[in-house]
């Protein structure tokens, strides 16, 4: 792991190399959930890779792991500050200008994905949105509510094994942005029209914090061509959940792009 100095923040990467490479210039970059880390994605980032036969970068947002701490109060903007200012000048630090990416997105990690290739479509060659979310709906202000319940209670403690004496700034920043008035007309239909690059987005059918509803809004709202799938038995962490599959789904699609 390595720490890469940005304008605002110093941010954590680890290169992940793959066993075997067939394009030196395309690059997996993988963004994690909105209480994710480096060491939370697990095997998931070398055995795509692998499967694929890319190299990648996995990278732990400004505010997570061993990245800087918050700076400021996230308001309902925060995806694309993200997207569009600290991703980029992530890149721009570590990727020589030929390169482009593949973007794995998980959760608040695929938004990100779809606002920054839809602001940057030259960069991007192919994204992997799961769990991402376009729109807030009552199932994902109903998800949240159990979480701060668990929080409270001592019952996520793990996540101070990633996050250390960021965990409560970075928890309470997740579930109070989430539930602030502002977010409960957020939108980012519009903003991800201009993604042009063949996109998969998955989910699991049983995701506590979105419906099927968010798969048909991406697919219907980028340019791209998309490929949906619904995950039998699987929740809000495909990966994880049902990484031999995914990474199957990922490989085969990719293939035929």
């Amino acid at each position: 792991m390595k720490t890469i100095e940005l304008s605002n923040a110093k941010i954590a990467v680890e290169p992940i190399y793959a066993t075997k490479v067939l394009d030196e210039n395309t690059i997996l970059v993988f963004l994690h959930e909105a209480l994710g880390s480096i060491q939370q994605w697990k095997s998931f980032p070398q055995d795509l890779c692998n499967a694929l036969q890319l190299n990648g970068i996995v990278y732990e947002r400004e505010g997570y792991g061993n990245s800087s701490p918050l700076k400021k109060q996230r308001d309902e903007h925060y995806l694309h500050d993200y997207a569009l200012r600290e991703l980029p000048e992530l890149l721009e630090k570590i990727l020589s200008p030929e390169k482009k990416v593949v973007l794995v997105g998980h959760s608040d990690g695929g938004t990100i994905a779809l606002l920054f290739a839809a602001k940057f479509p030259q960069k991007v060659k192919a994204i992997v949105s799961m769990a991402a979310h376009v729109i807030v709906e009552k199932e994902t202000l109903e998800g949240i509510e159990p979480a701060i319940q668990a929080f409270e209670a001592g019952k996520l403690d793990g996540l101070r094994r990633f996050h250390g004496e960021k965990t409560d700034d970075l928890f309470y920043a997740w579930a109070h942005t989430w539930n602030l008035p502002a977010f409960k007309t957020w939108n980012i239909c519009k903003d991800i029209h201009g993604v042009v690059a063949p996109a998969i987005i998955l989910q699991g059918k049983n995701d506590q914090y979105g419906t099927a509803r968010q798969v048909e809004l991406i697919a219907e709202s980028i340019a791209g061509e998309s490929t949906t799938m619904l995950l039998e038995q699987c929740g809000h962490i495909p990966h994880l959940e049902q990484g031999t599959r995914v990474i199957s789904e990922i490989s085969r699609w990719y293939s035929a792009i």
